[in-house]
């Protein structure tokens, strides 16, 4: 049985399921924040973990963290626990968000869910940027928005102007942001508390359009 973490109204437009990193649980402190942002916008936020991270908990080995496509049934599991009423939206932090698209499209055309959400993409490995994680992106046909900060070292705003992405995908670029969304303090002139309003209100607006 998948443990989830809630945040947001009963009664929301939709529910948005996130799972986390690579390396950070769900309720990392970047994890965390982002939830309750979007909670305070009027989604449901539903957070839950893989196995390998979910026994970081109980046990003193850290698990590392096995290949993307093989936490896909876990992905298809949480959904299918959470029984989400009403549209539902899947996603998630790097990783977390990368199997998530993995997935989308099958359960789009399926009518399971009405959109993707990913917060920071790894379209590369750190310091890898030949080694793209976007081939599937190239002809997707679900919903989605990508919000990424400019700087962030899995993909940044100048290397993603020459990837080819679906019509479908929009990105949403916050300005000196990290792989947590989090810009630098005095150089951008935005705050990590900026950024986290404008990722509320983007992806709200973003919500109203894609489950009406």
């Amino acid at each position: 049985m998948t443990t989830f973490l809630s945040d947001g109204p009963e009664q929301a437009k939709a529910t948005i399921l996130l799972a986390h990193g690579a390396g950070a649980p769900m309720d990392s402190a970047a994890m965390t924040a982002i939830a309750k942002a979007l909670a305070g916008a009027g989604l449901r936020i539903a957070r839950f973990e893989f196995g390998y991270m979910a026994s970081r908990r109980t046990s003193s080995a850290k698990k590392p963290p096995p290949r993307a496509d093989t936490l896909k049934p876990e992905y298809l599991a949480a959904i299918q626990s959470l029984g989400a009423k009403g549209p539902l939206i899947i996603g998630g932090k790097s990783m977390g968000g990368r199997i998530a698209s993995m997935l989308a499209d099958e359960l789009h055309a399926s009518g399971r869910i009405a959109g993707l959400l990913c917060l920071g993409y790894p379209f590369h490995p750190i310091g890898k940027p030949e080694q793209l994680r976007t081939e599937h992106l190239a002809g997707m046909t679900t919903p989605a928005l990508i919000a990424q900060g400019t700087r962030d070292l899995f993909g940044t705003r100048e290397e993603a102007a020459g990837y080819t992405l679906s019509k479908a995908i929009e990105i949403l670029w916050l300005e000196d942001g990290d792989h947590d969304l989090k810009p630098r303090k005095g150089v951008s002139g935005f705050s990590a508390a900026d950024h986290l309003k404008t990722l509320a209100e983007t992806v709200s607006a973003w919500v109203d359009r894609v489950v009406r």
